[in-house]
């Protein structure tokens, strides 16, 4: 990648592009404040201009890849209203994100989101908003939507975390596999729907 030839000239995009190109090479392990400052040719010091040490480093790569995932998941489904069709399309972009970015998907995967941080909060508001506008939710109460939306990740995230590390070992394609599990997915989700429905 280019590299900034001062050290005052360094930006923070320059610093956080530099520490997903290490993530994409290295793995996680290469998201540290004197990686990054080895691959952009600078001493560790001048990064902390920008980022508030590993932490924030780790958090602004965590936010960055965040953004570019959504802005991947929101081209893949642009076009679609159908919440069945949605939810399987949106489900095939994460599974191919993380396939082609599987250290990417890893960092955003482990980084906890926190409501009480401000663009955090944004990015979780955004990912709210997505998921109900998506299987078309609105009849839902806030705390049914955070259970559809927390099933439907641990559901999907946990599937692409197990078959990256090469668990699912059993003689069955794991594509068959991933179709069934949207198909009880949408199940559930009805299941939800109904009993929030009924409690109103």
């Amino acid at each position: 990648m280019g590299r900034p030839t001062k050290e005052n000239s360094l930006t923070q995009q320059d610093v956080i592009e530099a520490a997903i190109a290490c993530l994409d090479r290295e793995g996680e392990t290469a998201l540290g404040v004197n990686r990054v400052a080895r691959e952009l040719g600078i001493k560790p010091p001048a990064i902390y201009k920008h980022l508030d040490g590993n932490a924030g480093l780790q958090r602004a790569v965590a936010l960055r890849i965040w953004r570019d995932y959504l802005t991947d998941l929101q081209r893949h489904t642009a076009n679609l209203t159908d919440s069945k069709t949605l939810l399987r399309v949106g489900a095939q972009a994460t599974r191919n994100f993380a396939r082609s970015h599987p250290a990417r998907f890893r960092a955003i995967s482990n980084y906890q989101m926190r409501p009480t941080d401000p663009e955090e909060a944004e990015l979780i508001q955004a990912s709210l908003r997505f998921f109900q506008a998506s299987l078309q939710l609105y009849d839902l109460s806030n705390d049914a939507l955070i259970d559809v939306m927390r099933m439907v990740n641990a559901a999907i995230y946990g599937f692409i975390i197990k078959e990256q590390s090469d668990l699912m070992t059993l003689a069955r394609s794991t594509d068959a596999s991933f179709e069934v599990m949207l198909d009880a997915l949408l199940v559930a989700i009805e299941y939800i729907r109904n009993g929030n429905n009924a409690s109103c």
